[in-house]
């Protein structure tokens, strides 16, 4: 008889701060369904296979949280400020089975509070923070997605102030785009129709057409809804 594959697998990890083995989970993607988009990326699966659940490695020995971008190396100062903020407060317990929503939004805000001591790029904070709201999103809390987005935006504001994505998977055209996305989905749309407008205007050298499409349709939702 064949044994059937279960949608979650154990992962081994190692603390990046006080280099506790641990295992956590993960889920096969061959599980992983996702029908859509949200035009803020917010993947929109099949079922109740979410890896955004499992996004965020949580050291069950010292509590420090991180995910696959979080910068391995430590200052003095931020070790110093980790152990005093986070270790010394924290009592031990696992992440390491299947989770709920509730655990990954734990999770995550145990990520974003570590991200945040360690003054990591602001593109990293901002996609911890657009990912709580995604969370929030699929359990319909209107009120906590809007709060994490409003908190995404300013990352990634402050992303692009700095220029600190350069280097990372985010591009600059994607950074714009999802201030722009960010301040149309909280409402402040002075701001959001000055980004779309930058994708737009640089749409001859841009190397992101799936970008500028967005731009578009999101300048668009904003005319539509303004001068209806």
């Amino acid at each position: 008889m064949m044994t059937s594959i279960e949608s979650l697998y154990i992962k081994q990890c190692t603390c990046l701060l006080c280099e506790t083995a641990f295992t956590t989970q993960k889920i096969r993607m061959k599980f992983v369904k996702i029908l859509n988009h949200d035009s803020d990326f917010c993947p929109i699966y099949a079922n109740d296979n979410n890896p955004l659940f499992y996004y965020i490695y949580v050291c069950p020995a010292c509590g420090f949280s991180f995910h696959e971008e979080s910068t391995p190396k430590f200052s003095l100062n931020e070790k110093m400020l980790l152990i005093e903020k986070v270790c010394n407060q924290w009592t031990p317990r696992s992440f390491g089975s299947k989770r709920s929503a509730d655990d990954a939004i734990t999770a995550y805000k145990l990520a974003t509070y570590c991200a945040n001591l360690r003054e990591e790029k602001h593109v990293l904070i901002g996609g911890l923070y657009i990912r709580l709201a995604w969370i929030y999103r699929s359990r319909n809390n209107d009120q906590q997605e809007k709060r994490f987005l409003l908190l995404a935006l300013q990352e990634y504001e402050s992303s692009y102030m700095t220029g600190d994505y350069k280097g990372t998977i985010v591009s600059e055209q994607k950074t714009m785009y999802l201030i722009g996305e960010l301040a149309r989905r909280t409402n402040q749309i002075p701001k959001a129709i000055k980004y779309f407008s930058r994708i737009i205007e640089q749409q001859t050298k841009t190397t992101e057409p799936n970008i500028l499409h967005l731009a578009k349709e999101g300048w668009n939702k904003i005319k539509h809804v303004h001068h209806a």
